[in-house]
C-alpha cells in the first residue's frame, strides 16, 4: 500500500469565522450595526443578506463583502448606496488583512443626521468590520473532497484500514452483496489517497 506521506505538509487549509457575530458601532449618531458569518457558497449569502434586509427594512444601507474559496479567488464588495469605495472596499480590506475566505461580512446602517465624510465612512465601515471579526473566532478549516468505493467483502479490512490510519469520514454505506461507501477526507490526500485504494484488489472508486 502507498505511504500517504505527512498530511501536515498538504496546502489544503484556510482560515475562516466559526459562527455568526453581530454588534453594534455608533459614530456622531449614526448606527453601524455589523455582522459576520460563515458561509460556504454565494446561495447561503443571499439568505443571510435576504434576512437582514427583511429584519432592518428601514435602514437606508446594507453594505457588505464576501470572500469564497480556499485561494480566496471570489469576492465582491457592496456599497449599498453609500459614495463608491466607503463602505464595501474597507469592509473587503478587513477580510483580506485578517487572511480571511469563506466569510459574509454586512454593516447596516442608520443614519444619524450627521455626514461623516468619506474619510468618516470608510474609517466607521473599517471599524464596524474589524469589530465583526474580533468579536468571532477565527478557526482553521480544511478542503474536503469525497470519493465512492465500491468492492468485495474479502478486502474489507484493508479498506478499513486506510479509513482508520487517516482518519477518512464515511459518508454513507451500505452493505449488500458487496459494499458501497462514500468517504470524505482532505483535498490533499487525494492523490495518493486515491493511488492507495486502486491498490486493493476488486475495488472500484469514483471521485465525487
Amino acid at each position: 500500500m502507498s505511504d500517504l506521506g505527512d498530511e501536515s505538509t498538504f496546502e489544503d487549509t484556510f482560515f475562516t469565522v466559526s459562527r455568526t457575530s453581530d454588534g453594534l458601532y455608533k459614530d456622531r449618531s449614526s448606527k453601524f450595526f455589523y455582522f459576520s458569518y460563515p458561509v460556504k457558497n454565494e446561495e447561503e449569502i443571499k439568505i443571510h443578506l435576504a434576512d437582514l434586509r427583511k429584519k432592518y427594512f428601514d435602514a437606508r444601507h446594507h453594505c457588505f463583502a464576501w470572500m469564497l474559496g480556499k485561494d480566496a479567488d471570489q469576492f465582491r464588495a457592496n456599497d449599498d448606496g453609500e459614495p463608491n469605495h466607503s463602505a464595501g472596499d474597507p469592509i473587503l480590506g478587513q477580510i483580506r488583512s485578517n487572511n480571511l475566505t469563506n466569510i459574509l461580512i454586512v454593516v447596516v446602517r442608520y443614519f444619524g443626521g450627521t455626514k461623516l465624510g468619506m474619510s468618516g465612512l470608510i474609517q466607521a465601515y473599517k471599524a464596524s468590520a474589524a469589530l465583526a471579526i474580533e468579536e468571532n473566532e477565527i478557526v482553521e478549516e480544511q478542503v474536503k473532497t469525497s470519493v465512492s468505493i465500491h468492492f468485495p467483502y474479502p478486502v474489507m479490512n484493508d479498506v478499513m484500514k486506510l479509513i482508520k490510519t487517516h482518519d477518512l469520514k464515511i459518508l454513507s454505506q451500505v452493505m449488500t452483496l458487496d459494499c458501497l461507501m462514500e468517504l470524505e477526507f482532505r483535498k490533499g490526500l487525494e492523490k495518493l489517497l486515491v493511488n492507495s485504494l486502486e491498490e486493493i484488489e476488486g475495488l472500484k472508486l469514483t471521485i465525487i
